[in-house]
């Protein structure tokens, strides 16, 4: 908890400390947290007028009167104007990409970041000391540090840095998160925990009274960080194009995670449908990388590359349409920002354009000569169509220089005729109309184009119009999801002092601790242990000490001599036992209320519904044969120790001196089960 809060007064911040967790930064003055406080503010007012048209509708409902309804109605119109100019302001915010790009001059296209849903403050507090306190039977006072951590990273987790620090901070989160649901949140109740988030693209707050919604907007914001990161990283080097791909395709991987295993959140930007195309629209950024990635060191002018070159911007093209038509379907169309349809559109054009390009390229400018390998070019050439135009054939195009340029200039036109329609889909936006860089690109692009054209042009090229086949898309590198990678995040449970997790849960009933005072009866600890943490109480005799005192098989030890041992293995247990040699013991032992679950099926049989355990029959049997016989054994202690190497121990006890105990009289005094147990058998 003291990572989160500033140092005390007078004592100076030492080198490297921070006020805050690491990953988080809220004082932090940058364009994308101006941006973000710009988006919490306008989530507010459109959460007001949700609340008033809310309130107007129900009276519409409600009343009869002409006259009010007169009046409700017209109230209803300006708010539905105030929030359809909130829900255009939010859209503004959305589509403001230029803000998370990277800071340095680059001549690349602009890419698409997701921005964080915004939450409000959630105090746990009361609740989950509440809930201590009923469920786990335990002061709650003594658990304040671990819920201010709680409250503390959860607040952390607003304000994330745009980094692998950040995303470490909110997957911390979300895993601590699965701990408290399992903790704190019965499956048969709410627990009065209300969780409200904003819509990322419409800005429309929605509420639940569990844990999912918590969960899923931790991972969209998880992806929303991932998304950010891409976009800021240098574009014009190697490993920052790498760190882009590698962030876009983690993106994709952490909201396709979302859409498979929150499959009924209510929130829209988190629907099936949207997830999918935001799914889409991250592979298809990588995808545009990785063209990027492979044309950095410079694209030649040569007849393999170019065809090489022509099938990635193909492909980009063709994820970008596939992501554009994926857009125009209902019921996503609504609520994508008009500019992210429209610079997918652009971006479908302009790699088309470009795959069109290099195809003119390779037809215009690379003749076949004598001693350039014919059979790969023609390989190649029928491989960077689906098939060739009718009258044409690979290798008699490349022998024929007028069939070439006839093919080629096809190609020019209609790269021109890409380009255009990537201009004029870009005008018709105001928002891509003032990304200067944009409009530069498109326009270096379609006047090289046109240049070219205007280089080869004749005056009798329309009577020789075709069609440009389409270029076949393919790539050497296919962007491809990468799972959230959750298992790298080292996450210790703040609860965990309330014991194990499989045990101590908020799906497990249990009794109220029990103190049982016993004592150890010639050298007899009266039952053994078994189990992991908790240890379990096993192989009891109903006469011993324990058992008169309440103790009862299959209980949970909690305590011995008020030391917590929910955590304790089996030798530590025994260790402890033995350390007090022949005091009084205190224990402290629960019973799961559904009794049955708790025991092992290998170690005990059922008799008309009465638990009858394995060293029960046993003892049964003994008594048989000393009723018949006559002769009672010495008694073999549970617990003993000594020199008697001959002595029969078994794995899962230890052994305790012999102490002096008298047993009632009037009590037939059993004989122990490890005297009637081999070794094997006591092995369970």
């Amino acid at each position: 908890m003291t990572d989160t809060l500033p140092p005390p007064a007078g004592r100076p911040l030492e080198e490297g400390e921070c006020y805050f967790r690491k990953g988080c930064n809220p004082l932090a003055q940058t364009g994308r947290s101006k941006h973000q406080n710009q988006r919490a503010a306008l989530n507010q007012q459109i959460m007001k007028a949700v609340r008033m048209r809310t309130g107007a509708e129900n009276l519409l409902r409600a009343t009869t009167n002409n006259k009010v309804r007169d009046q409700v109605l017209l109230e209803l119109s300006y708010v539905n104007s105030d929030l359809q100019i909130l829900k255009e302001e939010l859209e503004g915010l959305n589509i403001s990409v230029e803000v998370y790009q990277n800071t340095e001059e680059t001549f690349t296209i602009p890419l698409i970041p997701l921005g964080l849903k915004e939450t409000k403050e959630v105090d746990m507090s009361v609740l989950l000391k509440d809930f201590i306190l009923e469920h786990y039977s335990e002061d709650s006072s003594l658990y304040e540090d671990e819920i201010a951590d709680l409250m503390d990273l959860r607040q952390a987790c607003r304000t994330p840095s745009r980094d692998e620090a950040g995303i470490e901070l909110l997957m911390t989160y979300f895993i601590q998160l699965g701990f408290v649901e399992n903790r704190f949140f019965p499956p048969t109740r709410h627990m009065g925990i209300l969780f409200t988030w904003y819509d990322s693209l419409t800005g429309v707050p929605v509420g639940q009274q569990n844990l999912l919604l918590e969960k899923a907007s931790i991972l969209f914001n998880i992806g929303a960080v991932y998304t950010q990161i891409g976009t800021r990283s240098n574009r014009q080097t190697q490993t920052g194009l790498e760190h882009a791909v590698d962030a876009f395709q983690r993106a994709a991987g952490v909201l396709n995670y979302l859409k498979e295993t929150f499959t009924h959140t209510p929130s829209y930007d988190m629907s099936p449908a949207m997830l999918n195309v935001l799914v889409r629209m991250m592979l298809a950024q990588a995808q545009e990388i990785i063209f990027e990635k492979i044309s950095l060191p410079g694209i030649q002018n040569e007849f393999f590359t170019l065809v090489k070159m022509a099938q990635e911007a193909a492909k980009v093209g063709e994820v970008y349409q596939q992501l554009h038509s994926a857009m125009s379907q209902e019921p996503v169309k609504e609520n994508i920002p008009y500019s992210w349809a429209t610079l997918v559109k652009v971006k479908s054009d302009h790699y088309r354009a470009l795959a069109h390009y290099f195809a003119a390229t390779i037809l215009i400018d690379h003749q076949l000569n004598p001693g350039d390998d014919e059979d790969q070019q023609e390989k190649c050439l029928s491989q960077l169509y689906d098939h060739m135009p009718e009258g044409f054939t690979p290798l008699a195009t490349l022998k024929n220089k007028n069939e070439r340029k006839q093919l080629g200039k096809s190609h020019l036109r209609k790269a021109i005729a890409d380009h255009e329609e990537s201009v004029r889909a870009a005008s018709l936006c105001k928002k891509l109309r003032n990304i200067e860089i944009l409009q530069e690109i498109l326009s270096v692009a379609h006047k090289r184009s046109h240049l070219k054209y205007s280089q080869h042009e004749q005056d009798d090229d329309f009577l020789n119009l075709i069609d440009a086949p389409d270029i076949t898309s393919k790539t050497e590198q296919e962007a491809e999801m990468i799972a959230p990678q959750f298992s790298k995040v080292v996450v210790t449970d703040f609860f965990q002092r309330l014991g194990p997790l499989s045990i101590f849960s908020a799906n497990k009933r249990w009794t109220a601790p029990r103190t049982i005072q016993f004592t150890i009866e010639e050298g007899d600890l009266g039952f053994t242990l078994r189990g992991g943490s908790p240890v379990q109480v096993h192989f009891l005799d109903p006469h011993c000490s324990a058992a008169l005192a309440g103790a009862k098989e299959g209980d949970y030890i909690v305590s011995i001599q008020d030391m917590d041992c929910k955590w304790l293995t089996v030798s530590e247990i025994m260790q402890k036992l033995k350390s007090l040699g022949e005091e009084d013991i205190e224990m402290k032992v629960i019973s799961l209320l559904d009794l049955t679950s708790s025991l092992h099926n290998k170690c005990a049989t059922y008799s008309v519904g009465m638990q009858k355990t394995y060293s029960m029959i046993c003892l049964a049997i003994e008594d048989d044969k000393i009723d018949k016989t006559k002769k009672i054994s010495k008694k073999l202690s549970f617990l003993s120790w000594g020199t008697n190497k001959n002595r029969q121990k078994s794995a899962s006890t230890l052994c305790l001196p012999s102490v002096g105990v008298v047993r009632p009289q009037n009590k037939k005094k059993l004989p122990s089960p490890f005297g009637l147990l081999n070794t094997e058998s006591s092995l369970y």
